[in-house]
């Protein structure tokens, strides 16, 4: 009898030094070496939340990550669910265990913020759980004003709450700046 992997949801803070280390490690292997690679940025983005971690046998085989941000569409500002650091350890892969998580993830951001975004080329796989891609223009919010970021337009999608006020996914869409990608 092969045992079911347990989902675990647990604050940044509430994990020990070995869960966090083992996260990281993940991570790191999953999303491989160059251009793709998780950095050191990429892992601070991904503190501060909520962690969805999948375990079988006392191993990490899958997390995501939920951080609050404040994204703006069309200059009014969203509290917003922003997912961070998914993967599935690759001997995992294509068996569900990243859409345990991302279900976990999404349902989070459903009852707790009026909006969920993330970036990725992965658009397929985050549709089918709800998600919608930004057809409008993005920006990065600085001291210095609103920058565009072109390279990200395509990228971002979105995941509309029962708390979401109304807008148009054509809207153009705003973040604050932050080390590494900014998005």
């Amino acid at each position: 009898m092969t045992p079911e992997p347990r989902l675990r949801t647990v604050g940044t803070n509430d994990l020990s030094p070995a869960e966090l280390g083992a996260i990281r490690s993940l991570l790191d292997v999953a999303f491989g070496t160059g251009e793709e690679a998780f950095g050191d940025d990429d892992w601070d983005h991904a503190l501060g939340g909520r962690h969805f971690v999948l375990e079988l046998d006392g191993e990490i085989i899958s997390h995501a990550s939920v951080v609050e941000r404040s994204l703006e569409i069309g200059g009014r500002p969203y509290r917003t669910g922003y997912v961070e650091a998914v993967a599935t350890a690759p001997g995992w892969q294509g068996r569900g265990h990243g859409t345990v998580v991302m279900r976990a993830a999404s349902e989070h951001i459903r009852e707790s913020f009026e909006l969920g975004a993330l970036g990725t080329g992965a658009h397929g796989f985050y549709a089918r759980l709800g998600w919608q891609t930004w057809l409008g223009p993005a920006y990065v919010r600085s001291g210095t004003g609103l920058t565009r970021t072109p390279d990200d337009e395509g990228y971002l999608l979105v995941l509309r709450t029962p708390s979401s006020p109304p807008f148009e996914l054509t809207q153009p869409i705003s973040c604050e700046w932050r080390r590494g990608d900014v998005w």
